[in-house]
């Protein structure tokens, strides 16, 4: 599978699945009822999905006028760093104000969350690659096309 497909399955996969942990997270951890912890755990996912675009749109834009190019381990750094710091100023308040906890404990879940999301993302990444074939951009150039979907 490859493209817009595999995409859209890509996203929509690894946001449910985000939901559903995050949810119940948020139920336990603030002591909310699921209606509250769903509904931030809905809200952080919309906010990710629509920071991811708006920020890389951004980050993409200010690295084209820039003259050195490629994206070395500094440029990585700076682009992680933006995009959780970035995530960190929509998500803080919408987290205190969905589960009526205060910013301090938001910032901490917060924190919860980006810790959870690294290890998600290695293991969704891991698994979705392994069930759906990798990507043709990480794929040999000399990989006929025939072969670049998976063997199941």
């Amino acid at each position: 599978m490859q493209g817009i497909k595999r995409r859209i399955v890509y996203v929509t996969l690894f946001e449910t699945i985000a939901i559903l942990i995050t949810g119940t997270s948020f139920a336990s951890l603030s002591g909310s009822g699921m209606d509250r912890a769903g509904a931030a755990a809905i809200f952080s996912s919309l906010i990710a999905v629509v920071w991811n675009v708006v920020f890389n749109a951004l980050f993409e834009r200010w690295e084209a006028r820039q003259t050195k190019r490629g994206r070395g381990t500094a440029r990585r750094i700076a682009h992680a760093v933006g995009f959780e710091g970035g995530l960190i100023v929509f998500l803080v308040p919408m987290i205190a104000l969905t589960l009526h906890v205060p910013l301090v404990e938001a910032f901490l879940m917060d924190v919860g969350l980006s810790v959870f999301f690294l290890v998600y993302a290695y293991v969704y990444n891991l698994i979705f690659d392994t069930v759906f074939g990798l990507p043709a951009s990480a794929l040999p150039l000399d990989t006929p096309a025939t072969d670049r979907q998976p063997h199941a």
